[in-house]
């Protein structure tokens, strides 16, 4: 059987094409969640060529949709691979965690042990005392890489398991301000001295 007979074949149009337009749409919309957190982030010059080849890979899907309008598993398949690839996108977005966070906490009980535990592990802190519903609080704020998010969120449990806090995307930041410790924060929990 030569190519363009397997190409007219029931097996092409109803297994093979299908799955090419699902992994092509699980590509380009997982390049395209990727995209658009990078614009977000602030990553202006690697987001559009994600959004080139984003697109084209889309219009490859749409093409062979539209040369195939009387196949329904095509449809499957272009909606089965968008579901799936917004999915792929988010998971591939949470391993590369890119980026800085703010934590803002606000804490009641061993508020100077934690303070200090903080910077001790090469946490740029800040904080202020406060007011809150059940009396004197403080609220502590600090700029962190995303993947250090649990690191430091583990020290805030370990202090103050009841402690509010929030977690928000910082866009940008500057990364050398007097007063910034010597240490930084790693992966496993082990401090490194900066360079």
């Amino acid at each position: 059987m030569d190519f363009t007979a397997f190409m007219n074949s029931d097996l092409w149009a109803w297994g093979v094409l299908p799955l090419l337009i699902f992994v092509a749409r699980v590509l380009d919309v997982s390049m395209g969640t990727i995209r658009v957190i990078f614009i977000a982030r602030g990553f202006k010059s690697i987001a559009p060529v994600i959004g080139f080849f984003e697109v084209l890979i889309w219009l490859a899907a749409v093409q062979q949709i539209f040369n195939h309008l009387t196949n329904p598993i095509g449809y499957i398949a272009y909606a089965g691979g968008f579901a799936t690839g917004t999915y792929v996108g988010m998971v591939i977005e949470e391993k590369l965690s890119m980026g800085k966070v703010i934590i803002r906490l606000i804490a009641k009980h061993k508020v100077q042990q934690l303070i200090n535990t903080l910077k001790d592990a090469g946490v740029v802190v800040t904080s202020i005392p406060a007011e809150g519903s059940h009396g004197d609080v403080r609220i502590i704020w600090t700029v962190v890489n995303r993947q250090d998010i649990n690191h430091v969120v583990a020290i805030i449990n370990h202090y103050n398991p009841r402690a509010f806090y929030t977690i928000e995307d910082v866009r940008y930041a500057t990364e050398h301000f007097p007063g910034a410790p010597k240490k930084k924060l790693t992966r496993f929990g082990f401090y490194r001295k900066g360079k």
